[in-house]
């Protein structure tokens, strides 16, 4: 079982709904995201997206493509990613995943890619542009490195995509809760109930929901229908606003006020 599966397990034993930070690699300084991670595990982060900044991040709104950038002119590499996961790996013992686009999977070489990642002590990986058709490209070498690699399901998806999705999945899969790009919302679709129900039908496989939660409220709500919660461009905002001094521990602090409210699930 991979570690992404044992904490899934672990939580629904205690209750729980996954509360998961993205955090953008070299944003806003080189060397702030290996602090800062550790400080969002103690504040209750279960697991942890990694972003690897990339030059045309088409999922992501404007506070994640600005982060993508700064961290590229920081001069963050992929190389810097794998060594900050290392260091990271080092210091927390939940599961990480790098979220990046296939374009740099690709280009670097897919199994060295999820080689090196597994080698750092990455357990999963999210690639939003990856095409559902290509995907044993990288299924493959994830199953033999024992990494989990994420799919979407969007409201836009189809029935058969779904389905197709569902028979793919290992660790969670990535549902995607309105359509456009990430961003920090003030409502939550009221669609999702349903694209959640649709994807039970096939599955058991737990479900994160991501894009446009940005307040307790919205985290709350999540945690009544899935099994996790994804949070980045919200947070991503609190980090680039408060000063250096204060950022790690304005970072945990919306971790901790965010997931204040979360609601037990019963056990079993």
């Amino acid at each position: 079982m991979s570690r992404i599966a044992e904490t899934f397990t672990k939580l629904k034993q205690e209750g729980r709904t996954a509360f998961i930070p993205y955090v953008t690699i070299g944003f806003p300084e080189l060397g702030v995201t290996e602090e800062l991670v550790p400080a969002l595990v103690e504040a209750g982060a279960d697991l942890v997206e990694l972003g690897i900044p990339f030059s045309d991040p088409i999922a992501e709104g404007p506070t994640i493509q600005r982060a993508s950038f700064t961290a590229l002119e920081n001069g963050v590499t992929l190389q810097h990613c794998f060594e900050t996961a290392r260091a990271i790996r080092a210091k927390v013992s939940v599961p990480l995943l790098f979220m990046g686009y296939y374009n740099s999977v690709f280009s670097y070489g897919v199994e060295r890619f999820v080689n090196e990642a597994a080698a750092a002590g990455i357990d999963g990986l999210i690639l939003p542009d990856l095409p559902l058709e290509e995907a044993g490209e990288v299924l493959e070498p994830c199953k033999k490195a024992g990494l989990d690699l994420i799919f979407f399901v969007a409201p836009t998806s189809t029935e058969a995509r779904i389905k197709q999705v569902a028979e793919l999945a290992t660790g969670f899969i990535y549902c995607v809760s309105l359509t456009g790009v990430t961003g920090a919302r003030t409502t939550l679709s009221d669609a999702l109930p349903e694209l959640l129900s649709q994807i039970r039908r096939y599955t058991t496989t737990p479900i994160a929901v991501g894009f446009g939660i940005s307040r307790p409220e919205h985290f709350v709500a999540v945690s009544k229908l899935a099994e996790a919660g994804i949070v980045g461009s919200a947070l991503l905002d609190v980090i680039e606003k408060v000063p250096p001094a204060t950022r790690i521990e304005a970072a945990a602090e919306f971790v901790r006020g965010t997931i204040g409210g979360r609601i037990r699930h019963p056990q079993g």
